[in-house]
């Protein structure tokens, strides 16, 4: 009898570790409608990134010591790419995104969603690295440094 319940119990074993991340993407766009983890997996939070002065000269606090939102969101976007490989995941893994856009004063205050979309197709849905997340972009006031127009936040999943 205790054989065949070690069977039992290694086949349940090798049932959850063959358990494996699952998205629904959304047609024709690079991210998922849904993206379902399995009970099990290691979850990493990674706090809101923002971007990093790109151009000392320019006045500070000023939208051009940051860059455009493009250019925001590449900085953002690789700074997370790295901190996620410290913990031994990759861009890939990203199963939830949080974007935050504050409006560009050169685009009458509006966020600049093609700029985002631009830096993040560079990461997400593409012939390298096919996985998307689960993802919501909302227009903010204002982020913690005045000229910042970029904030990201990421959940990112790998199952055991």
């Amino acid at each position: 009898m205790r054989p065949v319940l070690g069977l039992m119990l290694a086949a349940v074993a090798g049932l959850a570790q063959a358990a494996e991340i699952k998205r629904v993407d959304v047609p024709n766009f690079p991210i998922a409608q849904a993206v379902l983890v399995p009970g099990g997996s290691d979850l990493v939070f990674l706090s809101g990134t923002v971007p990093s002065v790109t151009d000392p000269a320019a006045p500070k606090g000023s939208v051009q010591s940051f860059g455009n939102t493009e250019a925001q969101t590449l900085d953002v976007l690789t700074k997370i790419q790295a901190t996620l490989k410290a913990q031994g995941l990759t861009m890939g893994d990203v199963v939830l995104m949080h974007v935050y856009l504050v409006g560009d004063p050169d685009k009458g205050g509006q966020m600049d969603f093609g700029g985002m979309m631009n830096s993040y197709r560079k990461f997400f849905g593409t012939a390298d690295q096919p996985n998307k997340p689960a993802r919501s972009t909302v227009q903010v006031a204002a982020l913690a440094s005045p000229g910042m127009l970029v904030e990201i936040e990421v959940v990112a999943a790998k199952a055991k």
